[in-house]
């Protein structure tokens, strides 16, 4: 199957990339303000996001064939990205992840709902 990158598939990509990156971030934000009870800002779950998408990504490629470990280490990765970016350590990390999921998936069943379909959200695994 060959994609061709017309402009409209290229713009809509672009669109899907921002809308879902910019959940991801949001996500993750409220998920650290939650669990770390302090408002942590924006460019740092910017980061976050943008380089957990990327270590979920690369392990992906790299091990997301492998059943049951594959999947367990692109988490795992993810959330030693959300751990280098937040204090608390990897407990605080998991709880700020797994708020993250939460709150990601409220937000695009919200705008499912809306009729504005984004199929995941870029920062977010799983979602």
């Amino acid at each position: 199957m060959q994609t061709t990158l017309t402009p409209g598939f290229v713009a809509s990509a672009a669109v899907v990339f921002l809308v879902s990156l910019v959940v991801g971030t949001v996500a993750i934000r409220l998920g650290a303000q939650v669990v770390i009870d302090r408002d942590t800002g924006n460019r740092r779950a910017l980061a976050a996001a943008l380089a957990g998408a990327l270590a979920y990504t690369l392990v992906s490629y790299l091990l997301g064939w492998v059943p049951l470990l594959g999947p367990l280490v692109m988490l795992v990765a993810w959330v030693g990205v959300i751990n280098w970016q937040y204090p608390g350590g990897w407990g605080t990390a998991a709880g700020i992840g797994g708020t993250a999921w939460v709150v990601a998936v409220a937000i695009l069943v919200g705008l499912a709902r809306l009729g504005a379909l984004v199929p995941e959200a870029v920062g977010v695994p799983g979602v």
